[in-house]
């Protein structure tokens, strides 16, 4: 025997939980569900012993893994080391009965509520009253049943466990690691309420830029309605409103991705504006502006998804039955009319010019969204990811406004644009990301550029705190102006 095995005790007291062998834990899980299931099958295949806990034993019998040992809820709780709380919060009390075999051993409360708790208790709390012996874990309700089967993966790897038990909470910390996943301590158990609403919200850092999406959207979809579907009809008498499922969608939705784009980079701007105003970087940013930073990841997804279906659209222009028939049309006309060549250079030009620019910015778009990805995230460094974001993000705002100023031409300055006295869609766009390339030209202005570094570098001019700049005066990633 080795000396560790000499040291050890004997006899281990009721509640003690080896942490370092895994191979030696009785783990017991109370519930038959399919998260039991799962649960059982992957602490199983992660070498623990597992017993579950059934009121109908006999029946669950064959639902579990081989090797898993399905036995009554009293004889789980007794024979158990730790166990895995797997009811629905309204049949805790059916549990009291166990109160006994229970009492000093960890108790991990997996579940969940049917809709957001904001005033308390969680079940967590709940199931800590009903058993003041034991000792409560809320975890592994953010882990689903088919994680739990399938192994944990990049966007599930996380584990939230609170308790106010550090012991209890080293445990299943264990357990989490042995499992594969990656176990976040959320403190006390007075977290669990946090912890239990986490599966509740739906998509909360979406909820603003979808809602600004579809704001845009609509805005300039009644406003390219207006131009180009209702003034020929009130002006002429003529209906083209077979434009509006796909020519009128198609026109508004290059317009919402580069205002979007363009959103992605003006909270980077006034922060940057602001500590130049300021003189530090120790003042908090407004409320609005820091909710602003913390949502353009989501912003720029919304853009590339509306340049995207753009693309997508422009491609299946060609086959419609509409544009089929103003082809045939335009033809048979030139032939009746004898006008012979119809080329023109200008506008062959321009389309060729408008089509290549497009195409480099939906590439560059679509950098930026995979760049944006977890999995990709992690995988280069700050420098690397701050050149994509910002570098190769401006770079994709210039060729997107290029490609909507290669759209318009001159059309600006012909008075047939201005329907309703009303000016063309593409100079409304243009101007929001045309006063985001002109700000951050003036932030790369050597006196504005300068004196923001040593802004970001802990210079204060408020408390007359200087720091003189290195010799070198190149910048890396990490002092990129546009980034806060």
């Amino acid at each position: 025997m080795s000396g560790d095995d000499m040291m050890a005790p004997l006899i281990r007291s009721r509640g003690e939980v080896p942490v370092s062998d895994g191979g030696s834990m009785l783990v017991g899980i109370l519930g038959t569900g399919d998260f039991s299931r799962s649960l059982a099958r992957r602490l199983m295949a992660s070498g623990y012993h597992v017993v579950v806990g059934s009121r109908t034993p006999q029946r669950s019998k064959t639902l579990f893994p081989d090797g898993a040992e399905v036995t009554t809820q009293m004889e789980a709780a007794s024979q158990a080391d730790l166990v895995f709380v797997a009811v629905f919060p309204e049949h805790y009390s059916t549990l009291l009965e166990l109160k006994q075999p229970l009492a000093g051993k960890t108790l991990v409360d997996v579940s969940n509520g049917v809709r957001l708790n904001q005033d308390g208790p969680s079940n967590g709390e709940r199931l800590a009253e009903l058993f003041p012996e034991s000792s409560v874990v809320k975890g592994f309700n953010t882990v689903s049943a088919w994680t739990l089967q399938t192994g944990p993966r990049d966007g599930s790897r996380q584990v939230f466990l609170c308790s106010d038990s550090n012991k209890a909470k080293r445990a299943v910390t264990q357990i989490c690691r042995s499992m594969g996943f990656v176990p976040v301590d959320m403190g006390l158990l007075s977290s669990s309420l946090e912890v239990e609403n986490l599966p509740l919200y739906l998509f909360p850092s979406w909820r603003l830029p979808i809602l600004c999406t579809l704001l845009l959207f609509v805005i300039f979809y009644l406003y390219n309605f207006l131009r180009d579907v209702l003034h020929p009809y009130v002006t002429a008498g003529k209906s083209v409103f077979y434009k509006m499922p796909v020519d009128t969608v198609n026109v508004t939705l290059p317009s919402v991705a580069l205002v979007m784009l363009s959103l992605v980079y003006v909270p980077g701007l006034c922060a940057a504006f602001l500590q130049l105003r300021r003189g530090t970087k120790y003042s908090r940013f407004p409320d609005w502006l820091d909710r602003w930073l913390a949502r353009r990841k989501q912003l720029g997804l919304c853009s590339f998804l509306c340049a995207a279906l753009h693309a997508i659209y422009s491609l299946s222009l060609p086959m419609r039955k509409s544009a089929r028939f103003k082809l045939i049309n335009a033809a048979l006309r030139q032939v009746k009319e004898g006008l012979g060549d119809a080329w023109v250079d200008e506008e062959v030009w321009r389309m060729e010019l408008y089509v290549s620019v497009g195409i480099m910015a939906l590439g560059l778009l679509s950098l930026l969204a995979v760049a944006s990805l977890p999995s990709v995230a992690n995988a280069v460094n700050w420098r690397e990811f701050s050149f994509i974001q910002s570098t190769l993000g401006y770079c994709a705002l210039s060729t997107a406004t290029l490609h909507t100023l290669l759209f318009g031409w001159d059309r600006a300055f012909d008075a047939a644009q201005y329907r309703f006295n009303l000016p063309p869609t593409f100079m409304l766009v243009v101007l929001l990301p045309c006063g985001v390339l002109l700000g951050r030209v003036a932030l790369a202005l050597p006196c504005a550029a300068l004196r923001l570094r040593r802004i970001r570098r802990g210079s204060d001019d408020n408390r007359r705190i200087r720091f003189k700049l290195p010799e070198d005066n190149r910048l890396n990633g990490t002092e990129d102006i546009s980034h806060v």
